[in-house]
């Protein structure tokens, strides 16, 4: 790996609030460079470093790399335990794309994975452990780079838009299902149904509490928004909504997201994905949207993403998942 040689470049942990603008700075320089139609802001990130946990800590998890006092480049860290087995160990950055090509970015990866070693030598896990990152194929550099430090590619994603909200299809509602509004009473009921959902599928997140505060904490979270069908007591199934005022203003949209689409296993191939999801875009048309985007894996068991072809919805973006084996000294 190429050896950064910045004059007066130090890296540091993250020094608390202060640090989210130049955090968020730095990230959308590098989407903008690199043509990834997503944004972030301060709000946005302050509803998940508000909250740490043993997944994600802020201070344990976050370097900055500064040059003369000036915050050039940021490198991220988190935790879960995956679906197919795995404890897996996630690391990304950013840099600012005037500070490319002098070995930053090498520079923090090492740190990352420096980092991540350290904490999973502390860690009692049966699973075997793996690091985990992505990159976007707008970022050729970011793919050289993590196939030099010998990652491989282990799966591909896409983000997907449907171009307009007009013409939507016929979808009923499975008979016996209702839906309901989501409130502070039911949210966590629909949270942890979502994460049973998700065990089903490749990756994995992190399923914690903390982890739904975030969500509820974060700008685009609206609960009038999500669509959620019950049976009975049960959750059947439901899409989390979203949408990110912050980020249309930036790219001149008006995008709403449907950030998790799930199904619970008794209630699948009954249409029930397919109802939610029309109702998602009519919902979203009617706050105003004119596009609905969501993301998906390529690989999708359950035939999401021929599912989302036939409601309407286009690839606009392709995304990487890569992994290599971690083997800690000292880890357990």
């Amino acid at each position: 790996m190429k050896t950064a040689t910045v004059p007066g470049l130090r890296l540091r942990p993250y020094a608390g609030e202060p640090d989210l603008a130049e955090i968020a700075r730095i990230q959308n320089l590098e989407a903008e460079a690199d043509d990834i139609p997503e944004r972030t802001d301060v709000e946005s990130l302050a509803a998940q470093f508000r909250h740490p946990g043993e997944h994600f800590e802020p201070i344990r998890d976050v370097t900055v790399a500064e040059v003369g006092g000036r915050p050039v480049a940021v490198a991220m860290r988190e935790w879960v335990d995956t679906t197919d087995g795995l404890r897996e160990y996630r690391v990304n950055g950013a840099v600012a794309p005037a500070w490319r090509r002098r070995g930053i970015g090498s520079l923090l990866l090492a740190e990352n994975e420096r980092r991540v070693r350290e904490l999973a030598a502390g860690h009692v896990t049966p699973n075997p452990r793996a690091i985990g990152s992505w990159s976007g194929d707008t970022q050729p550099g970011n793919a050289a780079l993590l196939a030099a430090a010998g990652f491989q590619r282990a799966r591909w994603f896409f983000e997907m838009v449907r171009p307009h909200l007009d013409d939507l299809p016929d979808a009923p509602l499975p008979d016996g299902l209702e839906l309901r509004p989501v409130t502070a009473d039911n949210v966590r009921a629909v949270w942890f149904a979502n994460v049973e959902a998700f065990r089903d599928h490749w990756g994995g997140f992190d399923p914690s509490e903390t982890h739904l505060q975030r969500w509820l904490d974060d700008p685009s979270n609206d609960l009038s928004l999500w669509i959620v069908a019950f049976e009975g007591e049960e959750v059947a199934g439901g899409v989390i909504n979203a949408i990110n005022a912050a980020e249309n203003e930036a790219l001149g949209l008006h995008r709403g997201w449907l950030a998790s689409v799930f199904t619970r296993r008794p209630w699948r191939q009954r249409g029930l994905a397919r109802a939610l999801i029309v109702r998602s875009l009519l919902r979203l048309r009617e706050r105003g949207m004119t596009t609905g985007a969501l993301g998906v894996d390529a690989d999708n068991p359950s035939g999401a993403l021929g599912l989302y072809e036939r409601i309407g919805f286009e690839v606009v973006y392709r995304s990487t998942a890569w992994r290599k084996p971690l083997a800690p000294e000292g880890g357990r």
